[in-house]
Parts: C-alpha cells; structure tokens; sequence
C-alpha cells in the first residue's frame, strides 16, 4: 500500500507516539484540583483520547468551559515532562524505515510540546513539514491544516496522490475533506474508545500498510 501514494500525512499522538498513562492522567488531576472538579482515571483517559464523543460534549456534561478548561490544561503541561513520557510506537519506526515516500505531521499538539517530542524521539527529521493545529489554521476535520501541509509539501493540487493516518475520527474527516483516502489507525478496542471509525481501511499496525 505504500507504493500507492505519492505522499503520505500522520496524525502524532495515538497514532505515531504514546504516552505512559501516568502523565495525562497527573495533568488532569491538576486542572480538576484548580476547577474543583476531580477526575477518575477512566475520564482522564477519554478527555486525553477524546474517547467516548467529543471532548466539548464531554466537558458540557460537566458544566466546565471548554476555553477554560484549555487554558488551565496548557498552564499545566510539561514540555519537558511530556516529552519524556512520549514512547514511539516500534510499527512506525518500521514503517518510516520502508517509507520510499514523502511525509508530514499534521497534529492538535501545540508547537510548544511538539517539538520537544519529536527531538526527544529524534523523529524530526521523518517529516517535511509538522502542522500544528491552532485557531487561524483550523482544527481537524477542517481541511486547512491538511491543505497547509500539502502546500508546504509541493504536492497540492498537481495531480499527486495522497494519504492521511489517524487515530481519531477527525483525522479520517479532515482527509476526506481535503480530498485524501483516510486511513484509521486503531490502537485500542472499540469497547474502550466508545467508537468505532469508518475509513478508507482500518489497521491496528502501520505494518499492516505495507
């Protein structure tokens, strides 16, 4: 399958890279002890993931602003500490050593905290370009980021083919939106995310894409 696109787009977290549980889940205690509110575990999981519907819907339920909610999220992220927590999954280091193609990295992880990840892995060279999402380039599914990235790839509108990779449903919607197959990467059950994600094809490895 990697020989079917000129180009190829990744989501980051849940997708290329993971995080030991411990970290999500003692920053989400934070922002709880500063809202007053306190988090389980599983909830800390599904507002990292986005498990089990949207993060906003999920926030709505508990009567918390979502700007505030961000704001108090970011103020306690590590750059430093995440960084050292992020593990890279062994099937993408496998695929990126097959890869006979061009790549970039299309991602909600702010610049601030990305970076640090990819030199931490010593990824940063597996990409072309990094898009991080914010309010003037759009969030997934908008197609903008998606479409910033092939600009910045040369591979927008000229006849190329391409392909985005992704955890989320977001991902999957952003490439179609963009005009790119979508392909879901499933790393965990449907019984413990809440969804099952339709795409162009469905795969637990990247392996399996090759």
């Amino acid at each position: 399958m990697t020989t079917e696109y000129d180009f190829w787009l990744f989501d980051l977290d849940g997708t290329l890279v993971d995080i030991e549980p411990e970290y999500p889940r003692k920053v989400m205690g934070a922002v709880g002890d500063r809202l007053g509110v306190e988090f389980t575990d599983r909830e800390s999981d599904a507002l990292w993931y986005g498990f089990g519907g949207t993060r906003s819907e999920y926030l709505k339920e508990r009567d918390i602003e979502q700007a505030e909610f961000w704001r108090l999220f970011h103020e306690e992220e590590d750059p430093v500490a995440r960084a050292e927590a992020t593990y890279l999954y062994d099937d993408a280091e496998r695929f990126f050593a097959e890869l006979d193609a061009p790549a970039g990295l299309v991602t909600h992880c702010q610049q601030y905290l990305t970076e640090p990840v990819l030199d931490h892995l010593d990824i940063a060279d597996w990409f072309e370009t990094v898009i991080c999402c914010d309010d003037d380039i759009g969030w997934k599914p908008d197609p903008r980021p998606v479409q910033t990235a092939m600009r910045d790839m040369n591979v927008a509108h000229n006849g190329h083919s391409g392909v985005l990779a992704g955890d989320n449903p977001s991902d999957i919607g952003a490439a179609w939106n963009a005009g790119l197959d979508g392909v879901h990467v499933s790393r965990r059950p449907a019984s413990e995310t809440g969804r099952c994600v339709r795409g162009d094809r469905r795969v637990s490895s990247l392996l399996d894409l090759s």
